[in-house]
Formats: C-alpha cells, structure tokens, sequence
C-alpha cells in the first residue's frame, strides 16, 4: 500500500507551539517498524496550475513568494518561510499522488494532509493550501481527460471525520454537485464561523462511541441516498480522541478503530477507491496521536489487501 510523505520539511516553531510538528515523523518512523507492507514514497510538489483548480492565483504567488499578507499568516498559525510554503505544495502533492494510486489499486494514503480551513483565497487553522479540493478537482479532471468518451464524469465524496469542520473545503466545492462534501464535527469546537457542507453532522461536547457511530451510519445512509462516488476521500482525524487537547470529544482508541474500519468496509463493499489522510491530532500525549493513526493504517492495510485479492480474481475472469 502506498503512503506518500513530506515531514523533511520542518517548520522553525516557537518553543510552545501547539501543532505538533514531530507527529508527522513518528509516523512515518512507526509504519517502517510496524508496517513494513506500507510502501512510503516521498511526496512530489503541487504544480501552480493544480492548485489553481482550488485556490486564486494571487493567493499561491502570495505564499510561494512569501508576499502573503501578516493577517493571513497569523490566521494560518505558521511563520512563512520558504519550507512553508513547499511543504504546503508537497502536503497537497501527496494527496494528489495518493489519489492516483487509489485508483489503480483501491487504497493509498498521504502521511500529513487533511487541509481543510484553507479557502481559495487564504488559509487558517494551520491550513495553508487545501488538498482536499485540489485533489478532487484534479482528480475529475484528468478523469475526464482519459474517458471522457467511455465512461461518465467522476463523482468524489469527501468524507470528513477530524473533530473539526471542514469549513474551507465546504466554501470552495458549495456549489459543486459532483463533489459531496460530509462532516462530522463537534458544534462548539473551531471553526467558530461554519460554513455549509451537503451534510454536516454537528456533535455535542463529550460525545462518545456509542453516540458518534451512530451519527457516523446516519451520516454513510444520507451519502449514499445523495452521491455515488467514484472516488472517496478521507480524512481520518485523530483529534476525536479522549486524549486530544482540542477535540472535546470522547472517543475512544477502540472507536475511532471502529469509525475506521466502518469508513473502509463501506467503500470496500461498494467498490470505490479511498484516498485517505491523517488530519488533525494534537494528543496531551503526542504518542497517542500516533497511536491512533497508526491503527488507522493498519486497518487500511487489511482493506488493501482485500482489494489486491478482488483485483488478481477480476483479472482470472478476464
């Protein structure tokens, strides 16, 4: 299974800083240990012309030539600096390269990614290009270029389970019908000013398992009545978890496992390619944010797995 990467670059953070800027590494660190069938692959750059299906030109030239105005920097959360801005470009590049091997081979996934404050026109919440619209963008686009004659336009869900509301994602794709945007988020948690999903599923404080999956099947029940997706894109957040500093939900490491394997089987059983990406994660306990992606991954790898063998059985048919 692929995993694509951009944790080299690493940001010159105040002593301080609540992101966790390790976190990116100890994954990568803890999939080469645990999980040596997970493929890690450097991260290519995002090209200007990709980014532009999802974010305004003045606003890329503004972050790649470090122009970007102090106002939008400080809602960013990240000091510009030239490794800002290209590991933005690679953050976004990993998803996109995920997203080609997705769908090839069912499954892949970026190591950071997860992007969702950033709207066209600036970033926030430590968001500075959207990968997630990006990709999708590109993805139908180049859908479009290969079977355009054959096969119907590609339709892509996003599926948005970081404790925290994709309001970016949500204001660039609000008038897409090809593009389904769902998240599940808690109600009084960042952003404070949301914007509107085809369907957000709001969750009070202190929400746990049992309350949360079953928001989760509400929320899977309404995609499909909605949207059917030829490529779903995931983001896996760890910050629902009990032990997040920001996420002021309950679950825990065997529900978001739960939530997980939910996501997988429901595009495993219907045969969509998933793109999965890690989100946000700010554990009191750094280890236990990468504890729960890793046990993300591994249960993505169980899903690979079963594709590869669905893809070998198609093939004998042929």
């Amino acid at each position: 299974m692929h995993a694509f990467y951009s944790d080299q670059f690493v940001l010159p953070l105040p002593q301080g800083h609540r992101f966790p800027m390790a976190k990116y590494r100890m994954l990568r660190d803890q999939l080469a240990v645990h999980l040596p069938q997970v493929r890690l692959e450097q991260a290519p750059a995002a090209t200007d012309g990709e980014l532009a299906l999802a974010h305004t030109p003045a606003y890329i030239e503004a972050i790649c030539n470090g122009t970007v105005a102090p106002a939008v920097v400080r809602e960013i959360g990240f000091p510009w600096t030239p490794a800002m801005a290209e590991r933005a470009r690679r953050s976004v590049g990993a998803t996109l390269a995920a997203a080609r091997v997705a769908l090839r081979e069912g499954i892949a996934a970026n190591l950071a990614g997860g992007t969702h404050h950033a709207y066209a026109d600036k970033g926030g919440g430590f968001c500075v290009f959207n990968d997630v619209a990006v990709t999708a963008r590109v993805m139908q686009a180049e859908w479009g270029r290969a079977h355009a004659a054959r096969r119907p336009a590609l339709q892509v869900a996003v599926i948005d389970l970081d404790v925290h509301q994709g309001n970016g994602t949500a204001h660039i794709l609000r008038d897409d019908p090809s593009v389904f945007t769902l998240s599940l988020h808690g109600e009084k948690n960042f952003p404070f000013r949301k914007e509107t999903s085809d369907l957000d599923v709001a969750l009070p404080d202190g929400c746990g398992d049992v309350e949360y999956l079953a928001a989760l099947e509400y929320a899977l029940e309404a995609l499909e009545q909605r949207c059917a997706p030829g490529l779903v894109l995931f983001l896996a957040g760890a910050d629902p978890h009990e032990g997040d500093r920001l996420g002021r939900l309950k679950l825990t490491f065997e529900g978001l496992q739960t939530r997980d394997r939910r996501v997988f089987d429901w595009c495993h059983v219907r045969r969509i390619p998933v793109v999965f990406v890690m989100a946000g994660g700010y554990g009191v306990n750094i280890d236990t944010t990468v504890q729960s992606q890793l046990n993300t991954y591994q249960i993505a790898l169980e899903y690979w797995n079963k594709s590869c063998v669905l893809r070998r059985d198609a093939s004998k048919l042929r």
